[in-house]
């Protein structure tokens, strides 16, 4: 594999947020169940060592710890800087958004590989997340946890132009909240999951 720097993206019509677009480097770097749920949990709950994520993903930290090298190698985690020593290192994942879909690693067998082995592993976490939600958050979570949920689906008909505007409306608030919670603390506070899909759906045949 080689070793590519990662290149973070300019602000386009393409890419109007900025987001971080993972070359093909990265992308193999990331393309390994393990990472990406190494890389989910430093995203969702915030840094941690390979101790504790040993400890919550059932590996030793000696697995963790290689892991968490190669992550590092392309700049998708970080060290924490000023916490933790020699021997129990902090690592955090780089605030800003990260794009998986590169039209250009796509191009190539093992880049599309790559692409379809990072984003299958990360949204079936998310599936799993979802479902133990409904399994037993619906019934176990407070009233006011299951009042500030939401599961939705709704189907609209509309152009390419429409779609854009509408994921561009959606972004923007989701942007907001984050800007403006990422590091909130205090009671009752809990990392949550925002999640919104925005596809076409395939045409029915005759």
């Amino acid at each position: 594999m080689e070793d590519e720097t990662p290149r973070t993206a300019d602000t386009t019509a393409d890419n109007p947020r900025g987001d971080r677009v993972l070359d093909a480097g990265a992308l193999r770097a990331l393309a390994h169940p393990l990472r990406v749920k190494i890389y989910d949990i430093l995203s969702q709950y915030g840094p941690q060592t390979a101790s504790s994520l040993a400890e919550r993903l059932g590996e030793s930290s000696g697995s963790t710890s290689y892991h968490l090298r190669a992550l590092a190698k392309h700049d998708l985690i970080q060290e924490v800087d000023g916490r933790g020593s020699g021997r129990e290192r902090w690592w955090e994942r780089p605030q800003g958004g990260v794009s998986f879909a590169n039209a250009e690693a796509v191009k190539t067998p093992s880049g599309k590989a790559a692409t379809q082995i990072v984003m299958g592993e990360f949204f079936k976490l998310r599936q799993e997340q979802l479902m133990r939600f409904i399994d037993r958050g619906l019934a176990e979570e407070e009233d006011d946890w299951q009042e500030g949920s939401m599961i939705s689906t709704a189907t609209a008909r509309l152009t390419p132009e429409q779609s854009a505007e509408l994921s561009r409306k959606i972004m923007a608030l989701i942007d907001d909240a984050v800007d403006n919670y990422r590091n909130q603390t205090g009671e009752n506070v809990r990392p949550v999951t925002i999640r919104a899909d925005l596809f076409p759906l395939p045409e029915l045949e005759d």
